[in-house]
Formats: structure tokens, sequence, C-alpha cells
């Protein structure tokens, strides 16, 4: 074609607005009217009214052994099926006359095949919260109990000591230090008895057993010795010695392990009995002599210059110092 205006006779040609122009008026093109079409005299009609195109028509450019999906009126949305179901618009080779048939397997969690779907999994969601929970709780529950055990210390039986609670004495252990070793003692009877002394029973208110006391000290060179052993360490002890006088004072030799001791043994009226009352003149008085570790030697004896009109009843002992 030669350049320049050869009309409206070529569907190129073709201006559907060409009677908006004054060169389309002037070729004749006219509005569109009715159900016809518009444009110039004798053009191409390929314009359809809204509406006009029908479904399971067969359109006459579509291409060779296919149809082409129908379309839905203007202004209308198309069906379509739920997920999984087969779309109108689209015909699969299984649905065609003789085509394959094929089992069509939902995907799972993703529906029942009815388009309808489902949520997440919010049974499973709830029991794994419930199972964190729970762990946290039993979590805290052992560090409490592990604090309240780290606190308690060795006080909780059936718990393993430490190191240090290992070292450390217990309660029993440090009262047993605290109190003084059980210490022997003596009865007149058990005593031995030097030249001229006796045991008696004739006045009440000795309380070495049967109520025997030791009597005939009152002469020169007359003596009563105590052999012992179970002194724990070597130190000071206090030697206790129960007696009796009639209401006079008294007072003796008393030798340790061989030794004198530095002082007479005082053996005072402290009882403030009468003249002549040996029931009414029992007392105790004591000294203070240094003892070995293991067996001494104590020997009460009626030496020079001493008054010893005195009735013996009992020894005893006291680690330390002590006055009664």
């Amino acid at each position: 074609m030669t350049p320049g205006n050869n009309g409206a006779s070529t569907p190129e040609d073709d201006d559907p607005f060409g009677y908006l122009y004054a060169d389309g008026q002037a070729n004749g093109a006219t509005p569109p009217s009715g159900g016809g079409g518009y444009g110039y005299p004798g053009s191409v009609n390929r314009v359809r009214a809204v509406g006009e195109r029908k479904y399971g028509q067969q359109t006459a450019q579509g291409t060779y052994g296919q149809q082409t999906a129908p379309t839905a009126p203007y202004g209308q949305v198309p069906q379509q099926g739920g997920y999984g179901q087969p779309n109108a618009h689209y015909g699969a080779p299984e649905t065609a006359p003789g085509g394959a048939q094929t089992a069509r397997t939902p995907m799972p969690g993703h529906g029942d095949g009815g388009g309808r779907g489902r949520g997440p999994n919010t049974k499973g969601l709830l029991i794994g919260a419930v199972a964190v929970v729970a762990a946290v709780v039993i979590g805290i529950a052992v560090a409490m109990t592990g604090g309240g055990d780290d606190n308690k210390g060795g006080d909780q039986a059936g718990t393993t000591p430490s190191a240090a609670q290992s070292a450390a004495p217990t309660q029993a252990e440090s009262k047993g230090a605290d109190e003084p070793a059980e210490l022997p003692k003596v009865d007149a009877k058990a005593l031995k008895l030097g030249t001229g002394v006796t045991t008696a029973s004739d006045v009440q208110g000795a309380q070495s057993d049967g109520g025997v006391y030791v009597a005939g000290l009152n002469n020169p060179g007359a003596s009563v010795t105590w052999t012992f052993n179970g002194i724990p360490e070597d130190g000071a002890y206090t030697v206790f010695a129960r007696y009796s006088v009639p209401g006079q004072d008294a007072s003796m030799t008393l030798t340790v392990n061989g030794k004198a001791f530095g002082s007479k043994l005082s053996m005072q009226n402290y009882a403030h009995a009468a003249e002549g009352d040996f029931a009414k003149g029992w007392t105790t008085t004591y000294a203070w002599p240094t003892l070995n570790k293991g067996t001494n030697t104590i020997t009460l004896s009626c030496g020079d210059g001493d008054s010893c009109n005195v009735l013996l009843d009992q020894f005893s002992l006291k680690q330390g110092k002590v006055k009664r």
C-alpha cells in the first residue's frame, strides 16, 4: 500500500474511534448504535456485544483440536471449585473422552476433598505447651529443694557430710570433751590399812557400802593407802576425803606417790558437831595434788605433831583444782 489515506477497507485501517475525528467523519465513520458495529463503512466487525459469548461455545480462533475456556458474562466472577477440585476453566486430560483415569489423593491436613480446609494442629501445640510448663515447674522445684538442702547443711539426717563437716567434732564429742573424765573413787573397806588400823560400822552416817568406815587412825604411824589408776593425763587434781571429827579440829599428813604433800590435810569440825559426837561430825575436806597419767598412790597417815582423832569414810577425785 502507498502512504496516505486508503480508506477503512482493511482491518488494520479500521479505527473504531474514527468518528471522533474530522477526517474520520469525512470518510463516513459513525458511532456505534444498537447491537451493530461501529467505525468506517465496510470495516471488519470484530466486536461483540458484552455478554454475547456463551459457555460451551467454540470460538472461531481456537487452536486446532482445543476449546477455549468459556468466559463469564461481563461483571460476574467465574465460578471456581474448592481447593483440590477441578476448575471449570481447566479440562484435565483424563476428563476428555477416552482419557487416562487417575486417582486424586488429597494432601494431608489440607481438607477432606469437599473444599473444607482445616486449621493448624492446635491440640498438638497445646500438649507441647503443657509439657514445657511442666518441665519448667519441675526444674524450679528441684532447684528450690537443692537450695534448701544446701542451706540446712549437716542438720539433715542421712546427708553425706562435706570435708569441713567431717573435720568438725560432733555435738556429743564436744560435750564429752568438755565434761571431766570419770575418775576413780574408793570406800573405806577397799583401802589398804596400816598397822593398828581397822574398819568399823558402829557410828551412823558413813556413806561407804554397809556404812563401813576406817577407825584406829589416832595413833602415831597409823596410815591408810589408796592405789588407783585411770588418770587421763599429768596435771593438777582435787582429792576429796570424807571424814568425821567429834567436835574438834584435826589435821593429818598426806603423801602423794611417795612424796609428802606441801601442807597438812586440814580436817576441821566444819559440821560444827558437839564434842564427842562422831555421828554429827561427818563432813568433807580436799587438797590439790599433782598426779601422773595412769597409776598413782595416796597415803593418809598420823605423823609427828598431827591431830588424828578421825574416822575416814571415802576418797574421790576430780580433775583440776575445784572445791566441790
